[in-house]
């Protein structure tokens, strides 16, 4: 994996998902207990910033009020206003401090929604960047990174998730989305083999084909 043409992308490691007090902690605390989500995400964060790979952060807000949604949303961002989520200027919107943006990194904005690519400018940083590979890590393994690696994959990065640097509101959706949904459209990797294919060990696993 060569860290020039390579961005790791978090998704959604704000306060409102990652700590205790943030309006949706509880419903993904198992999940990130069980697979240490933020733990393994700033390992990755830390080695791709050692290898000089770009870092993209990618976070959600809204304005008070949610303006910029439907007046009637469903799904998961009707989950999202009646918890009153994720609002500009407070806390819980804010990044996480283990994963904190560093100078240099990129914060995009504008994310509205569940892919990372859909209101942003995330696919002409990429490109503007000569990147080829991105990496997915972030909150919901089954939402919102899903829907990220799917825009990439069609869009035609190679894509990589780390599969314990992602968390669900539940164990079971989390491991059904890796089992069933990840190798359809990325290469599952851990964080593990994620540091070791960015500082070219290419050993550590050699049938992922890095």
């Amino acid at each position: 994996m060569d860290p020039k043409s390579t961005a790791l992308v978090l998704i959604e490691f704000q306060n409102d998902f990652t700590s205790e007090g943030g309006t949706l902690h509880g419903a993904v605390a198992d999940v990130m207990a069980a697979t240490n989500t933020v733990g393994n995400a700033k390992t990755a964060l830390e080695a791709a910033r050692d290898a000089g790979a770009a870092v993209i952060h990618s976070p959600i807000s809204f304005a008070p009020g949610y303006y910029e949604i439907s007046a009637h949303p469903y799904g998961i961002l009707a989950g999202v206003v009646s918890s009153n989520s994720f609002v500009k200027g407070t806390w819980g919107c804010e990044i996480v401090g283990d994963v904190a943006p560093g100078d240099g990194e990129i914060v995009l904005e504008g994310k509205r929604g569940l892919d990372a690519f859909g209101s942003t400018n995330l696919d002409f940083i990429l490109r503007s960047k000569g990147i080829k590979t991105v990496v997915l890590a972030g909150f919901l393994t089954n939402c919102c990174v899903e829907s990220t690696m799917r825009s990439a994959y069609e869009k035609g990065f190679e894509v990589y998730t780390l599969t314990d640097a992602v968390g669900a509101t539940s164990l079971e959706e989390h491991a059904n989305a890796i089992k069933y949904d990840y190798p359809m459209f990325s290469k599952p990797i851990t964080t593990d083999e994620f540091v070791a294919a960015l500082s070219g060990d290419v050993t550590a696993d050699a049938s992922r084909g890095y």
